[in-house]
């Protein structure tokens, strides 16, 4: 059988070259900080965006599932989970939260896969909800797993998503600082150490006075830095951009939840 012209670079591949940051090993760090006060905020925010008080009875597919920490919400809410990720570290990282929590359930199937993969996603089959925070916009081709996600919903079902705000000038900035944190990983500690001071001391200090000190999916704040230095690939859209791609596919927009002008992702429930 003849091969692609242009097959994809597998993960190792890519982060090798440079051209994809290892998520995975940033959440492997970020596990230690687990506990049940996450654990129950990720259950509420499913809860608030999803418009629902449980998931019993519902398919729910973690596309880009990272720490495992909303597939662990989704579950505990009473949903059949199917969580995978392009990265192994991040699927060893659900696997360990599995092992943590829940121990030997069924109804929780953890896989490795990438969402750009036509195959593998048909072979998913569709799910009531289908859940992915902030990871479409690393995968590299944005619009690709916007339609692979959308195919994965049944009829009615719910798709719930994040998407890095467009910013213009300021978004092609940190694609910049992205792309040489990735490819010179020597400038690693001066890229942290430049950017540490609004990232992390101001930022801080701003989400102090603002009351909004806990950061979306549970990730602590030095761990969320890390993850914006080095988050490539990186696209961003505008809401409306986003919207009418999802209201072309006969989707209805059931919530938005935006991020302003600020850094940072846009909160999007399909229907």
């Amino acid at each position: 059988m003849s091969q692609p012209e242009n097959p994809r670079p597998d993960h190792s591949t890519e982060v090798q070259s440079g051209n994809r940051f290892q998520f995975g090993a940033n959440w492997t760090r970020f596990l230690s900080l687990m506990n049940d006060e996450r654990i129950a905020e990720a259950e509420t925010t499913l809860r608030q965006m999803l418009g629902v008080e449980s998931l019993e009875g519902k398919s729910f597919l973690d596309i880009g599932s990272g720490s495992g920490l909303f597939s662990l919400a989704a579950r505990r809410l009473g949903a059949q989970v199917f969580s995978f990720d392009y990265d192994p570290s991040s699927v060893a990282c659900t696997r360990e939260m599995k092992r943590r929590y829940c121990p030997d359930d069924a109804e929780w199937t953890i896989a490795e896969g990438s969402v750009l993969d036509a195959a593998y996603m048909k072979a998913r089959g569709q799910f009531d909800v289908v859940y992915s925070w902030g990871v479409l916009h690393h995968t590299g081709d944005m619009l690709t797993a916007f339609n692979h996600a959308a195919n994965a919903l049944k009829q009615q079902g719910s798709l719930f998503i994040a998407i890095y705000n467009d910013q213009g000038f300021v978004s092609r900035y940190w694609t910049a600082v992205k792309k040489v944190f990735n490819q010179w990983p020597v400038l690693r500690p001066l890229v942290v150490a430049f950017h540490m001071p609004y990232l992390l001391f101001l930022r801080y200090a701003i989400r102090l006075l603002q009351g909004r000190l806990k950061i979306e999916r549970g990730m602590s704040i030095w761990y969320d830095m890390l993850d914006w230095l080095g988050g490539y690939p990186f696209e961003v859209a505008k809401p409306e951009l986003v919207v009418e791609y999802f209201l072309s596919r006969e989707l209805t927009l059931r919530k938005l939840r935006t991020c302003g002008s600020r850094m940072g992702c846009n909160e999007y429930v399909f229907k």
